[in-house]
């Protein structure tokens, strides 16, 4: 009598990824530089059509000072941390890269909407909502295609 093999009830989609986890990081590196180059790239736009500066306590916008320098360390130290949560969802949870899309939306949600709980003038608000939504849309993009690039199914 030949035996019946009764079909997997798991799909691909269920197995768990096989993670790369260099080329992973390598693309969190890249993606924290970009993040701070964000930064510092639109307080020097700001700076020098507008000279508008960011809201208080990051309230230099010249390339240079310590300021400048904090926040764009701060946008590549997000990054970093987010590639960290990749990982961490990329090994652990079904469908991933939809559970991160919605972490880092609604983290830059609270990243643009921060400033305008300053004491600030309505355009250094306005200009540092814009930097921290473009910081999260680039963490956003780039690291889907990097969790992408970086995980396979079995």
């Amino acid at each position: 009598m030949t035996e019946h093999r009764r079909p997997s009830l798991t799909t691909q989609h269920d197995r768990a990824p096989v993670v790369d986890p260099g080329r992973l990081w390598a693309g969190g590196v890249a993606t924290a530089l970009v993040s701070a180059l964000v930064v510092v790239v639109g307080l020097v736009v700001v700076r020098a059509f507008a000279h508008i500066s960011v809201v208080p306590p990051l309230s230099g916008a010249e390339l240079g000072e310590s300021t400048t320098l904090a926040y764009a360390v701060t946008a590549a130290v997000a990054a970093i941390a987010a590639t960290g949560l990749l990982h961490v969802l990329l090994v652990a949870t079904p469908r991933p890269l939809l559970f991160f899309s919605w972490i880092v939306a609604l983290t830059t949600v609270v990243a643009v909407v921060v400033p305008f709980l300053a004491s600030a003038n309505l355009t250094s608000e306005l200009v540092t909502g814009a930097i921290n939504l473009v910081v999260g849309i680039a963490v956003l993009s780039l690291l889907n295609g990097v969790g992408h690039s970086a995980s396979s199914r079995r």
